[in-house]
């Protein structure tokens, strides 16, 4: 299984968000950061303060920063709203959709659907703050690609490798 760059890039700003809580951070700033698509992470902080993960506000003060505590944000939260439904295989997507002449009585559906179940529990058991653990690592990294002049933000339809 692997996340939708959506949701890989979702978490990445949320880290970013959550390293900086005293001030505003800007799109711009943040997509520089990890040398991503200021389009796509338009797309999703859009999305994150949607959900309430974020709180973004414009103007000349404005930007982006959590809309709460790090602790509060579940990961299993954040999953379930960049993910949406999770289709690990055809069956999964209800009998309108699928054409697997063995779905009735495959055994791989229920193990699949443990799989999933496990994989989103332990989300659930883990916060943002989780992730910002080693913050004084994190800080530095940004540091050093700020004083490298860091990576421009890609330009929509580009990638970055992770």
């Amino acid at each position: 299984m692997q996340l939708k760059r959506y949701s890989d890039y979702s978490l990445r700003a949320l880290i970013y968000l959550g390293l900086n809580p005293h001030r505003r951070c800007t799109i711009h700033e943040i997509a520089t950061a990890y040398g991503i698509s200021v389009n796509h992470l338009t797309k999703l902080t859009h999305r994150l303060g949607q959900h309430g993960f974020i709180a973004t506000s414009r103007g000349r003060n404005g930007g982006l920063k959590l809309a709460m505590p790090a602790s509060e944000i579940s990961l299993g939260d954040v999953f379930r709203v960049t993910e949406g439904d999770v289709h690990l295989v055809e069956c999964f997507r209800g009998e309108e959709n699928n054409t697997c002449p063995i779905a009735g009585p495959c055994v791989l559906t229920n193990v699949l659907e443990s799989a999933l179940a496990a994989f989103i529990n332990v989300l659930d058991r883990h916060t943002l703050a989780d992730l910002l653990a080693p913050s004084q690592a994190l800080q530095a990294i940004f540091a050093a690609r700020q004083d490298e002049g860091a990576v421009r933000p890609l330009a929509a339809g580009s990638s970055a490798t992770a």
